[in-house]
C-alpha cells in the first residue's frame, strides 16, 4: 500500500485588511520597503491581494496571515490562516498608505 505525502509549499505573508468587499472576501495589503536601483532611497511599496475569509472575522486593520491557496474565484488565490492582531477600534474606516508605511519595520529596525 502506497501513502501518499502531500508537501505543503504554500506560500503564507502577512498583512494588514484594509477592505471588506463582500461576503467572505477581504483585500491584505502586504507592505514593504525596497531601495531605489539608481538613487538608493527606500521606497515605499506594497502588494494588494484578494482573500478568502471563512469565518468573516477578520475586521479593517487586523493584522492577519494569508496562505496561497487554490483559485477560488476571479481574483481570489488566497485564505487567511489567522489574524495576528486585531485593530484597535472597531471602526470601519480604510487604512491610509501612510499609517500602512509607518508599520514596515526597516533594514536598520530589525538588529
Amino acid at each position: 500500500m502506497s501513502h501518499h505525502v502531500r508537501h505543503n509549499s504554500r506560500k503564507t505573508i502577512i498583512g494588514f485588511v484594509t477592505s471588506r468587499s463582500g461576503d467572505k472576501s477581504i483585500k491584505v495589503t502586504i507592505p514593504y520597503k525596497t531601495p531605489h536601483p539608481l538613487y538608493h532611497k527606500v521606497v515605499n511599496r506594497q502588494t494588494v491581494v484578494h482573500a478568502h475569509d471563512e469565518k468573516n472575522e477578520t475586521h479593517v486593520g487586523d493584522k492577519v496571515e494569508v496562505m496561497e491557496t487554490r483559485p477560488l474565484s476571479r481574483l481570489k488565490r488566497w485564505r487567511v490562516v489567522s489574524v495576528i492582531e486585531r485593530a484597535v477600534g472597531s471602526q470601519e474606516l480604510a487604512v491610509s498608505e501612510n499609517e500602512v508605511a509607518a508599520s514596515v519595520p526597516t533594514k536598520s529596525t530589525k538588529e
